[in-house]
């Protein structure tokens, strides 16, 4: 975690914004990319239909006739942040589907058009923990020597039966794998996880976490679990087959899980947004300030802090569920 530069900052969790302040001195914005990947669950190479609770439309940029270019989607959203949130600089997110799934030229040529926009300062590139081949984490750690480097991983739950329950089609073993080759003192790893998965408990959930708070991640991203139209959550929704968490067990649980991890993991989100338009459930979802206001509220009233109740790590902790 040397790479970090802690500072204080107006939350109780050590949340993305400050982090980026503290270490840069100036606001950063991270710009969402569209590349025009798909994703091995998708396209019959590991599994077909995705997630369960993914609809598979990738980002709206797909329903203009053609994709723009990575360097045409940056250019466009450095405006908008420049001018309406007074960013300085930014990282390139490559955020839709698996933005490691391609030969490594291909990805190369990817990512240097990135990095050569104007003020573009780094990368965040999301994944899977089963595409990751030590080729393209050699790349990305080539450009993390001087650059702002994140590499996310999509994991949801350590528990197996979990991860088939939600058709992830990846192991948790193959997680800790993808994990273990990555680490590097300049690669930034990040991880994503969801709270109230089919038929997991707050127990569960907390596993999770433990075992998170055992690796070299510097970061986590917290979701919330929601049913989508057109997904096979939406359906199973519309059936009675899915009984959503309350707020207030996923504020708790969220709370919780803050209170054990390490206090320099860099809190990158901690409910989920957008889809307005598919949206199905949780109804209380639908209000993103109302859950981050509530889980800032339930960290002042208990009067704790991110990493109050972290212990270090364990060699038992270390080895997670192996």
């Amino acid at each position: 975690m040397s790479a970090f530069l802690l500072g204080k900052g107006s939350k109780r969790y050590h949340d993305l914004k400050t982090y980026w302040r503290n270490r840069f001195g100036y606001t950063v914005y991270k710009l969402p990319v569209d590349a025009g990947f798909t994703c091995p669950n998708r396209d019959g190479l590991v599994g077909t239909g995705g997630c369960i609770y993914c609809d598979g439309r990738g980002s709206s940029l797909r329903r203009e006739r053609t994709l723009p270019s990575v360097g045409e989607q940056i250019r466009r959203g450095r405006e908008f942040y420049r001018n309406r949130r007074g960013a300085k600089k930014f990282i390139a997110y490559f955020q839709t589907f698996t933005n490691t799934y391609a030969p490594c030229d291909r990805l190369k040529l990817l990512y240097d058009e990135a990095l050569e926009q104007e003020d573009v300062i780094g990368l965040s590139v999301g994944t899977r923990p089963d595409c990751v081949p030590d080729e393209v984490l050699n790349l990305l750690k080539g450009y993390a020597r001087d650059k702002h480097v994140w590499l996310e991983f999509g994991l949801q739950s350590i528990n197996d039966k979990t991860l088939l329950r939600i058709n992830r089609g990846h192991t948790a073993a193959q997680f800790f794998d993808a994990v273990e080759r990555a680490a590097d003192e300049n690669l930034l790893i990040c991880t994503h996880i969801i709270v109230g998965l089919p038929g997991e408990s707050h127990e569960d959930v907390m596993e999770t976490a433990r075992v998170l708070a055992s690796l070299p991640i510097s970061g986590i991203k917290i979701h919330l679990l929601l049913a989508l139209e057109g997904t096979v959550m939406g359906e199973e929704y519309k059936r009675g087959l899915i009984n959503f968490w309350t707020m207030e067990e996923y504020v708790k649980t969220v709370c919780d899980v803050l209170e054990i991890l390490p206090p320099e993991m860099v809190i990158q989100r901690l409910t989920a947004d957008g889809y307005r338009d598919i949206f199905l459930a949780p109804a209380w979802a639908a209000n993103k300030m109302s859950i981050l206001n509530a889980i800032d509220r339930e960290m002042e009233r208990r009067n704790t802090r991110q990493g109050c109740l972290y212990h270090g790590k364990t060699q038992s902790q270390a080895k997670g569920s192996e």
